[in-house]
């Protein structure tokens, strides 16, 4: 009986080729830069739509009298303070008091809260020490540290950065200890194997593999030192401080200015939302796509 040759063919030069293209193309990742019209369209215009959405639902409750003008302001109120203080040429003075006090103090904490945080994550006994005041640090409210500051150094600048430093610091160590809980092990295996210990470790190998978490816990920071500020100085307002946003709200409900109000609220949340996308969100972007993990944006 005549025996059949069932063994496989060997595959052919040009197969084997067209098979690594493939898995070399399931492998990469497509990591190109977005155009800026397609950033605009994708993550400015969504917030802008949102606002005024918001201004919409406020312009018909003001117009169909759901409420009356002295627990709601019209629009054309709020906006004829805002147009009062750009003609004073208040409006960008309050504004940068207060942004520049919160830039300030947040790279304060992030010098601080850095080292603290990769102290924390690599040394046990500073970690069992230390872990758990700063989590309860993070817990506890940015005001309850006001009144014991105003004690500390008075009426002035540094009563403001010592609120931020309580504020953000934890925040931003606590969100290095988790990016460093989450480095995979053979990465520091693999770094010490190469000589890279101690802070030369930590420059190369665990602060690089623990940027994400890094990262989300600087933009918690940033809105922990925003909201620490806020309350410092709506709590701790004088006329040695100067005026910024805080002191503004603060001084419209003092002089039962409500459109003065609701300008101030408006002021804080639009910078808050303005530092988060000109800043924190491009990084956070940055660190994806450097990881491949972030396809387009």
């Amino acid at each position: 009986m005549a025996s059949t040759d069932t063994a496989p063919k060997p595959a052919k030069a040009d197969d084997l080729a067209g098979l690594e293209a493939g898995l070399d193309a399931l492998d990469a990742v497509q990591t190109h830069r977005t155009p800026v019209r397609e950033v605009l369209t994708k993550k400015v215009l969504p917030p802008f739509l949102a606002v005024g959405l918001v201004l919409v639902v406020w312009q018909v409750l003001v117009s169909a009298k759901v409420t009356d003008a002295a627990k709601l302001p019209p629009l054309s109120a709020v906006g004829h303070s805002l147009s009062e203080m750009w003609l004073k040429g208040t409006l960008l003075e309050v504004v940068w008091t207060s942004v520049s006090r919160g830039l300030l103090g947040f790279l304060l904490a992030l010098a601080i809260g850095t080292p603290l945080g990769l102290l924390v994550a690599r040394v046990k006994f500073v970690r069992a020490a230390i872990g758990p005041i700063l989590q309860g640090l993070q817990s506890l409210p940015s005001v309850a540290w006001v009144p014991p500051a105003v004690l500390w150094f008075g009426l002035n600048d540094a009563m403001m950065y010592t609120v931020i430093l309580l504020g953000a610091v934890p925040s931003i160590a606590n969100g290095l200890v988790s990016g460093i809980d989450q480095v995979p092990p053979l990465f520091l295996r693999a770094g010490r194997t190469l000589g890279a210990t101690g802070l030369r470790g930590a420059r190369h190998i665990v602060m690089p593999a623990a940027l994400p978490g890094y990262v989300a816990g600087l933009k918690q920071g940033w809105a922990f030192s925003w909201r620490s500020l806020m309350a410092a100085e709506i709590i701790a307002s004088s006329p040695d401080l100067g005026l910024g946003l805080g002191q503004l709200l603060e001084n419209g409900r003092n002089n039962i200015d409500l459109p003065g109000v609701f300008l101030a609220i408006i002021l804080i949340l639009v910078v808050g939302i303005a530092i988060d996308l000109l800043i924190f969100s491009p990084l956070e972007r940055w660190v994806l796509r450097s990881r491949g993990l972030l396809v387009k944006g």
